[in-house]
């Protein structure tokens, strides 16, 4: 009898727990990303994000290499994030879902990935630094997704902090319209307090509890507090007509509510008009509460924002950004959901390939840690396991039908013409409206891979096939040529996690082979020539000639000759034959002749062209594509080598070594500034081929005292003892 009350008493439970559970996910939600440059303290934000809401029970940190998102191995080791990862948690009654993303230039894949699933970002600066070279990068990637922002003044709490420094780099350096809403004070002890401009209140924390409880005391008789609040207000006023109306009627800024102060924030912040600055230290658990309290207040809803996937309705829609491999549940899919629910056992249509699976099972994210649900709502993020084939940009639907229905709905709401063929409409909007496919930067390095026996080769092959699908911007070919197998990545650090991972995860001691730099050729002048080849191939006469002409030109890759001699014929030729044309003539431009470098700034320019009756379409393409290389080899090519832009923050008595040394290495000095009383700040422009080991010798140089980041900033043309000495290099005669 007592086993039956407790059985009954434990399912009681459960429902109840069901119950809360379903209340939360049809409640308000926020999906954010937390962006910023490496070392800011974005993961640390985050653990005490995940602290004070309750989900977790103890304060990670990354020197310990024991926080929640940062879960790989290889992230824990470094100290750095490597792979974006999601986590849920609730604040406030609304449910918030975290992507904390890399701060290193190598992958900053994965933050173009996550901003597809965000509907607004944290920025954090570090308050002794400003704006770095990865803000800025990051700070660009959020324009491009038009996502509205906080701003998160981190290390405040340090001596060297500069809070007014960080708000006129906002302005300077990243063209921002920065509202700061919080301003610091410190005691006498040292200790860090925030004014809340709004409020008029001082908020102080408590160390004994790790931060939980903080307290807060009104300084309504603060004149300079008031000054600044009177500032805002003003600031706001200029951009929210709402917020005038009110000021006008009243006539006084002392007369503004609170209230109608945080709704005229969130609008201009929702509309990208301003910018809230706020500030704290993550590390000494100061100003996350505020920060949740700002998140919720002033970032959009997920239905305040796509709205162009209404024309879903209640069907399903949701988009794919990024795919994760664990050991037990294989494939996970992270999917952010558009419209309509998603269910467990339900089968979904990816739009891309016309492919159906069915999501076998649903986690809340959690980063490495997954915890079953039977469903999800519109807005929010979930997990899905079973979908094997699904890529980063797909859209997922629940049928054929649906897909197809919310097409014409939104070529009709824009007023397009409806094509005849339906299946035209189907392509068309799939591939122009509702792809999500990032664009993958260009790799700055290649290094052969091979496995340590031949009996691992095809478990090397379906490993990097997994990271590939993982990581987009890691490029993966074989080399005819050599036999062996490329990995192409964005940096020293990506190609070395890679070898780390196969290790790790994998179990496979892969070996890489010497880095080589990623070239580009240039046409080194016009060409033009004609080309005919005839054959026969089993009993079937092919016969081709055609006549291309190379030109330097940036606009257009491919055209037709508009001379009247041509145009005519040109004009009659079929568009399945124009692009066969195109098709093998492109595809010539990948593998320049000098180091198989990709031919860029140039021009294809087709004169003419004949096919014999009965010649097939790869015959054709091979033809357009042998003449391309005839032309690249009699016109001649030019190398172009990747630029790299370093920032090196270094003591002034380290930087007469380290500028002797960046002069040997056909550096060019932008700019020199101080930061702070003992530091100075380089900025650099230097080719990548002399920065082989460049962190080690920057380490030696300086004893250690200086810091140093890398980004690619494009392309150079080289003077000719450089590029013979690179030629030469790619050839392994040096």
């Amino acid at each position: 009898m007592l086993q039956y009350c407790l059985l009954r008493r434990y399912r009681f439970l459960l429902r109840q727990h069901a119950q809360v559970i379903k209340r939360c996910y049809s409640g308000d939600i926020r999906n954010i990303g937390i962006l910023a440059h490496i070392d800011a303290g974005k993961t640390t934000t985050t653990e005490r994000m995940l602290f004070y809401a309750g989900k977790t029970r103890s304060l990670g940190e990354v020197h310990r290499g024991n926080t929640v998102t940062d879960y790989l191995a290889q992230e824990r080791e470094r100290g750095i994030t490597i792979c974006s990862s999601a986590v849920t948690f609730n604040w406030n009654g609304k449910r918030i879902n975290l992507l904390d993303t890399p701060g290193h230039i190598d992958f900053t894949m994965e933050v173009e990935q996550s901003l597809y699933a965000v509907d607004g970002v944290i920025v954090v600066l570090d308050g002794t630094a400003g704006v770095e070279a990865q803000t800025v990068t990051v700070w660009t990637q959020a324009d491009k997704h038009k996502l509205p922002r906080l701003v998160f003044v981190n290390k405040m709490d340090r001596p060297d902090a500069n809070f007014e420094k960080c708000i006129v780099d906002l302005t300077e350096k990243l063209d921002a319209k920065p509202i700061c809403t919080q301003y610091p004070t410190k005691s006498a002890d040292g200790q860090l307090g925030i004014f809340d401009v709004i409020t008029m209140e001082q908020m102080t924390w408590q160390q004994n509890d790790l931060g939980r409880n903080y307290s807060k005391v009104k300084l309504e008789s603060s004149t300079e507090l008031q000054e600044k609040r009177n500032e805002l207000i003003d600031q706001l006023s200029g951009l929210d007509d709402e917020l005038a109306d009110v000021v006008i009627s009243t006539e006084s800024f002392d007369k503004v509510s609170n209230e109608l102060i945080g709704q005229a924030l969130r609008r201009a912040t929702c509309q990208q008009k301003v910018v809230p600055v706020l500030l704290g230290s993550a590390y000494k658990n100061i100003g996350i509460q505020p920060l949740m309290d700002a998140v919720n207040a002033y970032l959009p809803m997920p239905e305040e924002r796509n709205q162009m996937y209404d024309c879903f309705g209640n069907d399903f829609a949701g988009k794919v950004f990024k795919i994760v491999h664990d050991k037990q549940r294989g494939p996970l899919t992270l999917v952010r959901l558009l419209r309509g629910e998603l269910k467990r056992g339900m089968r979904l249509l990816c739009s891309a390939r016309g492919q159906a699976e069915v999501v076998s099972k649903i986690y809340e994210p959690l980063a490495d840690e997954y915890r079953e649900v039977g469903s999800m709502q519109a807005g929010d993020v979930a997990i899905c396991a079973g979908l094997k084939s699904t890529v980063t940009g797909d859209l997922l639907t629940s049928s054929h039908t649906s897909l197809k229905n919310a097409q014409k709905r939104l070529l009709q709401s824009r007023g397009a013409a409806m094509p005849q063929d339906e299946d035209e409409v189907l392509d068309d909007a799939s591939h122009e409206l509702f792809s999500i496919e990032p664009k993958i930067p260009d790799a700055v390095y290649f290094c052969s891979i091979e496995p340590p026996s031949i009996s691992s080769q095809t478990a090397m092959e379906q490993a990097l096939k997994q990271l590939q699908r993982e990581d987009p911007s890691l490029r993966v070919s074989y080399d005819s040529v050599t036999g062996q197998t490329v990995l192409g990545g964005m940096g020293e650090l990506h190609m070395d996690i890679i070898k780390s991972r196969m290790l790790s995860e994998y179990k496979i001691d892969v070996d890489l082979g010497p880095l080589q730099i990623a070239y580009k050729e240039t046409l080194g002048s016009s060409a033009i020539t004609t080309l005919s080849v005839d054959k026969d191939i089993a009993g079937s006469k092919q016969s081709v000639s055609i006549t291309l002409q190379l030109v330097s030109d940036q606009r257009e890759l491919f055209s037709l000759d508009k001379s009247p001699e041509n145009v005519q014929h040109l004009n009659a030729l079929r568009p399945r034959i124009l692009g066969v044309l195109r098709k093998g003539a492109v595809s010539a431009l990948e593998r320049g002749p000098r180091v198989g470098g990709q031919v860029v700034d140039t021009q294809i320019r087709l004169h003419n062209v004949t096919v014999g009756r009965g010649t097939a379409d790869s015959f054709v393409m091979a033809a357009a594509a042998q003449c391309v290389q005839k032309l690249l080899i009699t016109s001649g090519t030019r190398l172009l080598e990747p630029i790299m832009a370093i920032q090196i923050v270094a003591p002034n008595e380290r930087i007469s070594g380290i500028m002797a040394d960046l002069s040997r290495r056909r550096a060019l000095i932008r700019d020199v500034t101080s930061k702070g009383d003992r530091n100075k700040i380089i900025l650099v422009n230097a080719p990548l081929a002399e920065l082989s080991g460049y962190s080690s010798a920057l380490r030696t140089i300086s004893s250690g005292t200086a810091s140093m980041t890398m980004q690619p900033c494009g392309f150079s043309e080289m003077n000719t003892a450089d590029e013979s000495l690179a030629v030469r290099r790619a050839q392994g005669l040096d």
